[in-house]
């Protein structure tokens, strides 16, 4: 398997397990596709011309050809300077790394990380917000994100990448996705009682169980274990934290408990005043659950040998 054939399974798969569906993927990326058409000509010196086959902007191969031949992959979740001298090291030590896999992005697709944030409102939409009020708040909300990105120093991993000649790809929300659809359909199928039965169900799953161990695992962050669980809404794609005016419609939808990665204070409050129960399965757990998935799918046809780092932990449901 080629960097790049790695790459393309993966947008693959991370298609086809948006929970906008299918359709609604196609019609994001037909749209872009008008919207290209229409720039000027200097306007498209700076298009990516990736963003009209990936709809996820914060999913790239940032360094490489993409031709490099894989046998051996470091994977972490995040990957940084650090991460990628340790690759160096090991090298140095015989261990073979072709190529370095992050989740949370770098570089541009960390500058672009916002882009993907409008998958959100469609999201909310098939679970009964109305799409006005969706667009409306998580317009304001990207803009934020936008404008916290602006200063960041985006490429410093990517540049140590390049300077070492170590390929290097991040996958972000295409294994967002896969962790988001299959809890999503967990719940439906388990239709869990009460908010302990939703921890339980959590707990059954070894990236939480691993979690757990180290201090880290599924907490009730508003409600009480008694509570009925009601109506399940599983929030773990789209870039990062919505709008936090948002827990309004989602209570007016029917919406009863939000199982999330994580939750700024801002937003918990927001959801205790609306009555919204939150459930926190775990940050880099559900990452640790989303790349797995993905490496599963990825790897059916073409295993190759995975070493696991920064908080990473390579689970095999094959």
């Amino acid at each position: 398997m080629t960097l790049r054939e790695l790459y393309e399974r993966a947008v693959a798969l991370g298609m086809e397990h948006d929970p906008r569906g299918r359709e609604a993927v196609q019609r994001a990326l037909q749209e872009r596709q008008k919207q290209y058409e229409a720039m000027k000509e200097q306007q498209r010196r700076f298009f990516d011309p990736e963003a009209l086959r990936n709809p996820y902007s914060d999913t790239r191969i940032l360094s490489g050809t993409g031709q490099e031949e894989l046998q051996s992959i470091l994977v972490g979740i995040d990957v940084e300077v650090q991460e990628l001298l340790l690759a160096e090291a090991l090298r140095a030590r015989g261990q073979r790394v072709d190529a370095v896999l992050a989740h949370h992005p770098e570089g541009r697709a960390y500058a672009n990380l916002y882009q993907v944030m409008g998958m959100q409102a469609d999201i909310l939409n098939r679970f009964g917000v109305p799409i006005n009020v969706a667009e409306d708040l998580l317009e304001g909300r990207t803009k934020e994100v936008e404008r916290k990105l602006m200063p960041v120093n985006h490429t410093r991993a990517v540049d140590a990448a390049r300077l070492l000649g170590i390929p290097f790809l991040c996958l972000h929300t295409v294994a967002d996705n896969m962790v988001s659809t299959y809890l999503q359909r967990l719940f439906e199928q388990k239709a869990p009682y009460s908010l302990a039965d939703v921890l339980e169900l959590l707990l059954e799953i070894p990236e939480y169980q691993e979690a757990a161990r180290v201090g880290a695992g599924p907490k009730l962050l508003v409600g009480s274990e008694t509570r009925k669980a009601g109506k399940i809404f599983v929030d773990m794609t789209g870039g990062t934290e919505g709008s936090k005016e948002i827990f309004q419609s989602m209570a007016a939808s029917g919406i009863s408990t939000v199982v999330a990665m994580h939750l700024s204070e801002e937003h918990r409050k927001e959801a205790e005043k609306n009555h919204v129960n939150v459930v926190i399965a775990g940050h880099i757990a559900s990452d640790n659950l989303g790349l797995n998935l993905l490496l599963d799918g990825i790897l059916k046809e073409a295993p190759l040998q995975v070493l696991e780092c920064s908080g990473f932990r390579r689970i095999s449901r094959a």
